[in-house]
């Protein structure tokens, strides 16, 4: 199957979408379970995984967003993935559990029609002696805090390289020991997804990772930016969040964000909380004295961070302006205007194309993605420092970026 798929992508613009659905089913393994009501086994059977191409300085910092040209030392990361659907890949799990709790109802049709899905990536875990808390913390979290309709379920996808599997089935299976939800673990092979997506962001990882060989090079780090064109046709709508996160509210209520989408939007994300950017477009902001490219918030642009992201797959996939934007000149355009050269994979893509075309994303709150690291105050910005970080209000969701610690609920 893989290399039949990679066979198609070099014949021509990739394999059709009725192609792309066979392959995705043929990657995943489902199996439904009925969550906390006893008598429960965790699923066995995950398939083999392959590794990333990482190399040991680049995985050592995980998802941690590491500033150009250096940053912060920090543990490796992963990412946590949430998907609504109306219907579920196991549609008759559904309509049993129809049956038994009811439909649901609430403020997010998405949200209460189907399946809250959660994805966790486990790359070299054996080497990251932090990563065990990190992802027993997350999950936790998103356990003590989630409260879930009758009727919904949550689906937990377990994507991981073949050493770090036996510690992503522990995490699982201690986090939802007493869960109060119904839930689904499934499980995908890395090597299957990668492949899907090296067709389509092979041109971008150019613009938007340090090199070949390095953490964010890999092509799964950019799994985000073209979920639309990989996942299935069912899931709608998604939300992706970085390991290094804990929840400290109701993830159902991140959902209803969708409902506040204003038209043309395709993706909900939050600022960056650093002056990265301010970094990063400095000959831009060099050469057009009184651009809003790079300052802080409310009224500036300081880019994103792709920690949290609230990705409307059906709107994605009917944007031409969004699918256009993953042309690899179009890329090559922008990044050559902005005179810009990334290495954080899709968060380097979100912030290009908002400076562009702000139009297509929703800004959450920084309450949804309250970031924690510091690292450019004591690095040449502590003036404009406070003006990027500042948060006010309750925190829904904490980041940890640069493994700063999060505090205690």
């Amino acid at each position: 199957m893989g290399r039949w798929g990679a066979a198609m992508a070099v014949a021509g613009r990739g394999p059709p979408a009725w192609a792309l659905a066979v392959g995705a089913a043929l990657a995943v393994g489902a199996f439904y379970y009925a969550g906390s009501t006893g008598g429960e086994r965790f699923p066995g059977g995950a398939r083999r995984l392959q590794p990333g191409k990482e190399d040991a300085a680049e995985a050592a910092m995980g998802r941690t967003r590491r500033p150009p040209p250096e940053g912060p030392a920090a543990e490796g990361g992963g990412l946590l993935l949430l998907a609504a659907s109306a219907e579920g890949k196991a549609k008759e799990a559904e309509r049993r559990l129809a049956a038994e709790g009811g439909g649901g109802t609430g403020p997010s049709a998405a949200a209460a029609a189907g399946e809250l899905h959660l994805l966790l990536v486990l790359a070299k875990a054996e080497r990251h002696a932090g990563l065990r808390a990190k992802g027993e913390a997350a999950l936790r979290s998103l356990v003590r805090f989630g409260k879930l309709q009758p009727g919904q379920a949550l689906a937990l996808h377990l994507l991981c390289d073949a050493p770090s599997k036996p510690l992503g089935k522990t995490l699982l299976r201690d986090a939802l020991r007493d869960a109060p939800f119904r839930y689904k673990v499934i499980f995908h092979d890395v090597a299957v997804l990668t492949e899907k997506l090296l067709p389509i962001v092979e041109g971008m990882q150019k613009l938007f990772s340090a090199g070949t060989g390095t953490y964010y090079s890999d092509s799964i780090f950019f799994l985000s930016v073209a979920m639309h064109r990989v996942m299935p046709k069912e899931i709608s709508r998604i939300i992706q969040m970085d390991l290094d996160v804990e929840c400290r509210t109701n993830i159902r209520e991140l959902f209803e964000e969708f409902d506040n989408f204003p038209e043309g939007a395709v993706i909900g994300i939050a600022r960056e909380m650093q002056p990265v950017y301010r970094h990063t477009f400095w000959q831009y902001r060099q050469e057009h004295p009184g651009t809003r490219v790079g300052e802080p918030p409310p009224d500036g642009l300081p880019g994103f961070n792709s920690g949290v992201l609230l990705l409307d797959l059906e709107a994605m996939r009917r944007s031409e302006l969004y699918n256009g934007l993953l042309e690899p000149e179009a890329g090559r355009r922008l990044a050559e205007k902005y005179h810009f050269k990334g290495h954080l994979g899709d968060q380097d893509f979100f912030t290009l194309a908002g400076m562009e075309h702000p139009e297509l994303f929703h800004v959450l709150d920084c309450s949804w993605n309250r970031q924690l690291c510091s690292w450019w105050r004591d690095h040449g910005y502590n003036e404009v420092f406070d003006r990027y970080f500042q948060c006010d209000g309750h925190v829904r969701i904490y980041h940890g970026n640069c493994n700063t610690p999060i505090p205690a609920e």
